[in-house]
């Protein structure tokens, strides 16, 4: 921990609880909220992988609000679930106020004063509207987005984002996501990778296993005091 100069950490998933959209999912589909939510991700996620594969002039890139919106619609219609557009544009705003973790503003804060950075596939049109208004906002010191890239992690583009921003070199980053496939790509990349597995996953077996591997933000705080 001593080597690393700077971290950069995940949105979606690591600070920010994504399945905070739950409650207003379940309005619009009662007893199904929580499912819908699962869908509506992995959808989001696996879109933003098969358009970075697919990219091309003929299939060019949809922005991650674009995308969001598309996922939903999908979910949606495999649940047989009915939303007018006003319903559909809250649960797509619901991704603006995304609820962070409990113990995030506390491992951000212990981290200073190194350089705490967010480096996500979102826009930042949906990431500083929701850091704005949540406890991280004192905590972060910059916000970027893989729209710079111009594709999306786990492309190794993005990761030289933050890499070209700080001025450091990958090895000395600490790269800090709950997103298995994320971490791995941080990893091959060259950062120093801190994977926070909530649920208790097993390692990823196409790439290197992270560097560290930790229940909540709550660990890695400790770990880096």
């Amino acid at each position: 921990m001593t080597a690393l100069s700077a971290f950069v950490f995940d949105a979606y998933g690591t600070l920010f609880d994504v399945h905070s959209v739950s409650a207003e999912a379940e309005a619009i589909a009662p007893r199904q909220g929580g499912i819908l939510s699962q869908i509506w991700r992995t959808k989001q996620l696996e879109y933003s992988w098969l358009q970075s594969i697919m990219l091309s002039p003929a299939a060019p890139r949809d922005d991650f609000a674009a995308l969001t919106g598309k996922a939903l619609d999908y979910a949606l219609s495999q649940l047989m679930v009915t939303a007018d557009a006003a319903a559909r544009a809250r649960l797509v705003d619901a991704w603006l106020g995304l609820a962070p973790f409990p113990d995030a503003a506390d491992a951000l804060a212990s981290l200073a004063p190194r350089p705490r950075w967010i480096l996500s596939n979102g826009t930042r049109a949906m990431l500083e509207p929701m850091v704005a208004q949540s406890s991280l906002a004192a905590h972060v010191d910059g916000i970027l987005s893989a729209d710079q890239a111009g594709i999306y992690k786990p492309s190794p583009r993005v990761y030289q984002i933050a890499v070209e921003r700080l001025r450091v070199a990958p090895e000395n980053i600490g790269f800090v996501s709950s997103n298995g496939w994320d971490a791995a790509g941080a990893k091959a990349y060259g950062f120093t990778t801190f994977w926070i597995n909530r649920s208790g996953l097993p390692v990823e077996r196409h790439a290197a296993p992270p560097d560290y591997v930790l229940g909540s933000l709550a660990e890695f705080a400790a770990l880096a005091l």
